[in-house]
């Protein structure tokens, strides 16, 4: 199995290839390049049988692209595989779909919206009719509206089965633009941004050099085995740590060092045959443990290093001063020298848009000064940029300002945060509650005590709406008196901090659980790079 790119593929003596990707007109030329030189290259063009899949549905589009680019004909089979939503733990699931963000409010193109749709339907059929759908933001009401006709059309084949959730959130990404540009803090979340998870693949190679850098310190070598592990809750100490801030990380990975050590002593107090036998029963276990210590200790040793770099200390500042709308109408003197000392530009950005969003639109002066110098200083093949960033919201010019009104009443900053032992969803940013989570906090809970949340909850872009669906079964006993089950669905996708966040509250209370679902797991930089176009890679066009 290999990566599709363009050129030719490996080297290989199969006689059978087999091509799988999403409808995208960009793949195309890459799959037909890798057709051409496989058929340049066999002894005849009946050599290699070439398939191909589209997941997760066929494309006429894409289709006219391989006629135009001759190589339609060349292929077998080509058909669909409607792979929707990728089961990342026992609540987590995500559509990976990259550019839906893009697609959605930057394209126009809602085909994604399908996806989350019918993947949503695909769930009733299984756990029964949702009996409430609640959502907030524009794309949210699309998916509610699909579901409704969908039902409709199917004539409501699931409404017999007694319903295991009570309660869908549909959340529009464009609803809390604030969060996914902050940097997260908790474990899983600093992984993801500064080493990368992808579909829960830690790359373990990092892992494997950095044990060879213990033993040998001066000698350089490079692991040049691929490796990947997996990052979840099969791995009882990842489950353990994941969720919390890093803070509180290292003195748990010191405990569980001391219980394994206290675990490999029994071996000295095992005298006769049984207890011999009962510690040699346990030892695949230890082993394990041990294995997965090691794992987690170096990987919080490369976090440790960059969490006590004064540049990523001084970021968080600006960014907790930001939330705090201090001196947020002035330019800023850290973006300046991010500016001036040429760093990447989605790490610019990420400054820029936040300041932006939490200032509701810059001042027309400082919008006009921050465009001037980051044209000047990355070129102006970034202009589209711009204009994207604009487009979408991240970046604008004043409007009326609500963010300090949502701010106050849904008391998204939170004072003498407790790190070690949360008591709110804002361990996950040091102080500072994910919009996003608190809206599905209090769509779950008594609304009496949200003194004015409905007034600001009109403020926040995007439509509201609760819809209730009618179900013949009911709700379930493990539905309703067991287990009060809500979906949040992320339209646009959502970070492992705001994942972090529900799963504290699923804890805070017995029976009531968060199952989350999402378009695709994000961070600050990965959204903002599927924004970014620089021209200077565009395919020239002839005159």
């Amino acid at each position: 199995m290999f990566p599709l790119a363009p050129g030719r593929l490996p080297l290989h003596d199969q006689k059978n290839v087999i091509f799988i990707t999403r409808p995208k007109l960009s793949l195309m030329k890459c799959i037909a390049e890798n057709v051409a030189n496989e058929i340049k290259n066999s002894r005849t063009k009946h050599d290699i049988k070439f398939s191909l899949f589209f997941v997760p549905r066929k494309s006429m589009l894409c289709e006219d692209k391989l006629k135009e680019l001759e190589v339609f004909n060349d292929f077998e089979i080509i058909g669909e595989y409607n792979l929707l939503l990728l089961l990342f733990d026992y609540d987590l699931m995500s559509l990976e779909l990259d550019l839906a963000f893009r697609e959605c409010h930057l394209e126009e193109d809602y085909s994604s919206l399908f996806y989350v749709a019918r993947s949503l339907m695909i769930l009733q059929t299984i756990f029964g009719t949702i009996p409430k759908i609640i959502y907030k933001g524009n794309c949210g009401k699309r998916v509610a509206d699909m579901i409704v006709r969908m039902r409709k059309e199917t004539s409501g084949l699931d409404d017999q089965m007694k319903s295991q959730i009570r309660r869908l959130i549909l959340i529009d990404r464009t609803v809390d633009l604030v969060t996914p540009v902050l940097s997260q803090l908790t474990y899983e979340g600093l992984i993801d941004e500064h080493i990368g998870l992808k579909c829960t693949k830690f790359p373990g190679e990092l892992l494997k050099q950095r044990e060879q850098e213990s033993i040998n310190p001066n000698e350089n070598t490079p692991s040049t085995v691929r490796q990947t592990v997996r990052l979840n809750s099969g791995d009882n100490l990842y489950a353990e740590i994941r969720d919390l801030n890093f803070q509180a990380v290292p003195g748990i990975l010191s405990r569980q060092a001391k219980k394994i050590s206290a675990a490999y002593a029994e071996r000295h107090d095992a005298v006769s045959v049984s207890q011999i036998k009962q510690f040699v029963t346990k030892l695949p276990s230890i082993q394990a443990a041990k294995k997965s210590l090691a794992n987690h200790t170096t990987i919080a040793e490369i976090l440790k290093k960059i969490t006590d770099d004064s540049a990523f200390r001084d970021k968080l500042q600006i960014e907790q001063e930001m939330v705090a709308t201090v001196d947020i109408d002035k330019i800023n003197p850290h973006i300046e020298e991010l500016l001036a000392t040429n760093q990447p530009i989605a790490k610019v950005l990420r400054l820029i848009c936040l300041q932006s969003l939490v200032s509701n639109g810059l001042k027309p002066k400082l919008f006009e000064f921050y465009c001037k110098e980051l044209l000047q200083a990355y070129g102006y093949e970034y202009l589209p940029t711009l204009i994207n960033l604009e487009k979408v919201g991240l970046f604008t010019t004043q409007q009326p300002k609500y963010f300090s009104s949502i701010r106050k009443t849904l008391r998204l900053l939170v004072d003498d945060i407790n790190e070690q032992q949360p008591t709110d969803i804002s361990f996950a940013y040091s102080g500072y509650a994910p919009l996003s989570v608190r809206l599905a906090q209090y769509f779950t809970e008594d609304r009496t005590s949200w003194k004015g949340a409905e007034e600001v909850l009109k403020m926040i872009p995007g439509e509201f709406k609760e819809i209730t669906q009618h179900t013949l079964g009911g709700l379930s006993e493990k539905g309703i008196e067991k287990n009060d089950t809500t979906l949040v669905f992320f339209i646009g996708g959502c970070t492992y901090a705001e994942v972090a966040a529900l799963r504290f509250l699923s804890k805070q209370e017995e029976g009531n659980d968060f199952i989350i679902a999402t378009t695709k797991l994000l961070n600050g930089s990965s959204l903002l790079e599927t924004l970014i176009d620089d021209m200077s890679k565009a395919d020239t066009i002839p005159y």
